[in-house]
C-alpha cells in the first residue's frame, strides 16, 4: 500500500471500523445504537461527503479502465432507513456507464421458476463496474422468513422445506460470495440501522409533504408491526453470513447524513486499497500514437493554407 493510500486509510477508519461485523465476535443488534454520529456535526459529514464523492468518482473511472475488478454493494435495511437516498447522493458524480442500480422488489412468476439466487446472479456487475443491490438475495431469508408464505410460493420440493432451511440459505449465500470474491469481485454489504422511532418520524414526514406521498403505502405499517421479528431476523442474517471476505456494516442510520459517511467512505477505503491505475500504454501504442499526432498536426497545417 502506497504512502497516501495509508494515510487516506487512517483518515476513514474511524467511519469503517467501528461498524465492520466480520464474523470474529458474537454479533448483538441491540448493542448497535443507530444515532452515533461519530464525533462530527452535520456541517463537518458533510464536507467528508463531498470528499468522498470526488474520490469515488476518480477510483471508479480506473476500475473502469483498468477492467479487473468488480464491486458489488448491498444495502439493506427496513423501510425508511434510507437505502434510496443514500444511493442518490454519494453516487452523485459518478459515470453512469460504470455504476448500475438494480432494486429487487416481489419475485416475478419467472423468477419464481429459478433457485433463490437467479435473479440476484443475473444483475452481478461485470468487471470494472460498480453493481448497486438496493435489498438483495438477503430478502430471501428476511421478508421470505417472516412471511412463510412467500416460501411457499417458491415452489420448492416439500421435502426441501426443512427446519434447516434458513441455516442451509447462509451457507449458500457465503459459499456464493466466496466464489464471487475469488473471481475479482468485491463485496460491500451494508445493514442501515434504523431506529423504530425515527422510522415513524420518516413515514410522518411522507404523509405530510405531497411530494413524497407517493413512498407511503399502508404496506408499510403492516410491515411496521413486525418490527421485533424483522430485527431479530436480521440480527441472525449478520450473525450467519459476516466473513473476513465479505463483513456486514451496521450503519447508523437515524442521521442520514452519517449514513453517508459511513458507507461512502467504507466504498473509498476498499476501491483504494485495490491498487488501480490506469492500464499502460505499451512501446509499439506509444510509437503510434506519435504518428497519428504528427499526420493531425499536418492536416491542421493544411487546412490553414486553404
Amino acid at each position: 500500500m502506497s504512502k497516501t493510500a495509508r494515510s487516506l486509510a487512517r483518515e476513514l477508519d474511524p467511519f469503517i471500523s467501528p461498524f465492520r461485523i466480520d464474523g470474529g465476535h458474537k454479533f448483538h443488534l441491540k448493542s448497535h445504537k443507530t444515532k452515533v454520529k461519530g464525533g462530527l456535526d452535520k456541517e463537518e459529514g458533510e464536507a467528508i461527503i463531498e470528499q468522498n464523492r470526488k474520490r469515488l468518482a476518480d477510483f471508479q473511472e480506473k476500475l473502469y479502465a483498468q477492467d479487473r475488478w468488480s464491486v458489488l454493494v448491498l444495502l439493506q435495511g427496513m423501510d425508511a432507513s434510507g437505502k434510496d437516498s443514500a444511493i442518490k447522493s454519494i453516487f452523485e458524480g459518478v459515470n453512469p456507464q460504470g455504476c448500475e442500480v438494480t432494486s429487487f422488489k416481489q419475485p416475478t412468476s419467472k423468477e419464481l421458476d429459478h433457485d433463490f439466487m437467479w435473479r440476484s446472479a443475473i444483475a452481478l456487475p461485470e468487471r470494472g463496474r460498480i453493481g448497486i443491490f438496493n435489498r438483495s438475495y438477503y430478502e430471501e431469508c428476511l421478508v421470505t422468513r417472516v412471511h412463510p408464505e412467500i416460501l411457499k410460493a417458491e415452489k420448492l420440493p416439500p421435502r426441501l422445506v426443512t427446519k434447516t432451511i434458513w441455516r442451509e440459505r447462509f451457507e449458500d449465500i457465503s459459499a456464493f460470495e466466496r466464489y464471487l470474491t475469488r473471481n475479482g469481485t468485491v463485496i460491500l454489504k451494508f445493514f442501515l440501522n434504523i431506529s423504530k422511532e425515527e422510522q415513524r418520524e420518516r413515514f410522518l414526514d411522507r404523509l405530510e409533504q405531497p411530494a413524497k406521498n407517493w413512498k407511503f403505502s399502508m404496506g408499510d405499517v403492516t410491515e411496521r408491526a413486525k418490527w421485533q421479528r424483522y430485527q431479530a431476523v436480521y440480527q441472525d442474517i449478520v450473525r450467519h453470513t459476516s466473513t473476513p471476505f465479505a463483513p456486514w456494516y451496521v450503519v447508523p442510520a437515524d442521521h442520514k447524513w452519517f449514513a453517508r459517511v459511513v458507507i461512502g467512505s467504507t466504498i473509498v477505503a476498499a476501491l483504494e486499497s485495490l491498487d488501480l491505475h490506469f492500464p499502460r500504454v505499451d512501446r509499439a501504442s506509444l510509437d503510434e500514437f506519435k504518428a497519428v499526432r504528427k499526420a493531425l498536426e499536418n492536416e491542421g497545417k493544411g487546412g490553414k493554407k486553404g
